[in-house]
């Protein structure tokens, strides 16, 4: 079976442009949603991986009506793969059913993490930069070492609260534990 997906990320856009691409490519069945493609937990796309089956074919208008990122997309394209169901773009021209389009797919997931690990390499790159001009990654410390001793000290007493020694420090009370936990 045909199963188009469309979405548009606000109430007040319209899905009659794609359900009519949809529909012109043959589908049967339409799911749809009308919300961000930022948003992970998306009611349409939920429904849609419950209702697909081995043989079916996922149609979308555009790639980007249906993943959050490449990487998003690449997911469930995988993950329809492995149930045996198809993956089309209409506008990129990627059907998942034929040799061709397997490829085109495959490009773009390398493309994808490719991108990946050059942000990785060059993180790294920069992390080490940092460190070798002696300046350490992370936050900033939130307590100079004279008030960090201070919250240490008003938590080994035991005469405040934890909440009212993080008010007086001005820190969480996982930054407090933290700080007790290194101090020790």
């Amino acid at each position: 079976m045909k199963i188009g997906y469309a979405r548009v990320s606000t109430q007040e856009q319209n899905l009659d442009l794609q359900l009519d691409a949809l529909k012109e490519a043959g589908c049967e069945k339409f799911i749809t949603d009308k919300v961000s493609g930022s948003v992970s937990q998306r009611p349409g796309l939920e429904k849609l991986k419950e209702t697909l089956r081995k043989g079916d074919t996922l149609i979308v208008w555009r790639l980007d009506r249906m993943g959050r990122s490449l990487k998003h997309l690449i997911e469930i394209v995988n993950e329809l793969a492995n149930i045996g169901v198809t993956f089309k773009s209409l506008k990129e021209s990627i059907d998942t059913s034929n040799s061709t389009g397997q490829l085109v797919f495959h490009i773009f997931a390398s493309l994808a993490q490719f991108e990946k690990e050059l942000v990785q390499e060059r993180t790294r790159a920069g992390l080490e930069a940092a460190r070798s001009r002696g300046r350490l990654g992370g936050r900033p410390k939130k307590l100079n070492k004279d008030q960090l001793q201070h919250a240490v000290k008003l938590y080994m007493d035991k005469k405040y609260s934890l909440q009212e020694i993080c008010t007086i420090s001005g820190i969480t009370k996982p930054t407090l534990y933290k700080y007790v936990r290194d101090y020790r």
